[in-house]
């Protein structure tokens, strides 16, 4: 059994043979990336990422990568391929072919077909001398790398090379296509990272569902308006005579009202929404960004923000129980 001691020496060692290896990496990039980022970003057809055992694995990770951050790519299986899945590559793709050794039988036995079908093959190898590096279009060869662990057998270092130059390429595209947040959003519409790049408006309660009030209106029209607005939204929204907003009262104020009241006599419907509302309210904007939205109700502990447009007359109510669906709204 080995001690703690020895456990961690060996993966601080690990740790560092890989860092090691991206460092030397960071230094032997040179214009054969410049070109690949060129062709992926030129690409007329798909990007199809190919590798055998763990550098498929690799593959298939930098193909998910690139298809969400706005460049068509799928994986492909070196043996389906050749088993009849080639028909998915076209004269317009772009084949990434991982392989460390550059000798992968697999990953060669694609080489000749591909050029028959005319798609560009861009290779993610250590062997620059070897049959797949001379026969690709562009070599991105990030050099001989000693797999880390007691055996140093296991792919260990080489993906974890051919990832992080995976991902380098995948946001140097992205950078080249001007990839936004919202497109960014548009990929990815049930996850927190891309709900959260949705635009508030995108969201948000409007037309008959946002409960609006005037501020001369009594405290009995708000509570029932509050009831009777579809998806019962727990506040009112009160604009002034001019249709600019006012303030918000919501259920938590009534609740706090009458517990005020408890000991002071009965609670006043008839009084005006205007009088017990709160009139310095957080309030967001129709443009902002769901994250930015989300990150005031947290902040100032509350669940219902009045969405304002530019000539502050509200256009809509953004609640937090929204949240919980808004996958299906993207």
């Amino acid at each position: 059994m080995s001690t703690s001691e020895d456990i961690l020496k060996l993966a601080r060692e690990l740790l560092a043979n890989e860092s090691q290896a991206l460092g030397r990496m960071v230094e032997a990039l040179d214009e054969e990336f410049v070109q690949a980022v060129h062709q992926i970003h030129r690409c007329e057809g798909r990007v199809i990422a190919t590798g055998i055992g763990k550098a498929g694995i690799v593959a298939r990770k930098v193909a998910a990568t690139l298809a969400s951050t706005g460049s068509p790519a799928d994986y492909l299986h070196p043996t389906d391929a050749l088993h009849g899945d080639l028909g998915r590559v076209s004269t317009h793709d772009i084949v990434l072919a991982f392989s460390n050794s550059g000798n992968t039988e697999e990953i060669l036995s694609l080489v000749g077909p591909l050029k028959n079908i005319g798609a560009k093959t861009i290779a993610i190898t250590a062997g620059a001398e070897s049959p797949l590096a001379r026969h690709a279009d562009i070599v991105l060869d990030y050099g001989t790398v000693t797999e880390a662990g007691p055996l140093g057998l296991a792919p260990t270092t080489s993906t974890t090379v051919m990832m992080a130059l995976g991902d380098a390429l995948a946001m140097s595209v992205l950078k080249e296509r001007d990839f936004t947040p919202e497109e960014f959003a548009r990929y990815h519409p049930a996850g927190n990272l891309g709900r959260s790049l949705m635009r508030v408006e995108e969201v948000m309660r409007s037309g008959d569902a946002l409960p609006l009030i005037f501020e001369g209106s009594s405290l009995e029209e708000a509570v029932e308006m509050m009831t009777s607005t579809p998806g019962r939204p727990g506040c009112v929204v009160i604009v002034d005579d001019t249709g600019a907003f006012a303030g918000i009262y919501t259920d938590g104020d009534l609740r706090r009202h009458l517990l005020e009241t408890e000991n002071g006599g009965p609670l006043n419907l008839s009084q005006a929404v205007g009088e017990v509302m709160t009139r310095e309210a957080i309030t967001v904007h129709p443009l902002s960004l769901v994250g930015e939205a989300q990150r005031l109700l947290r902040e100032r502990r509350i669940d219902q923000l009045a969405v304002l447009d530019d000539n502050s007359r509200p256009v809509g109510l953004f609640d937090v129980q929204d949240l919980l669906g808004v996958h299906g709204l993207a």
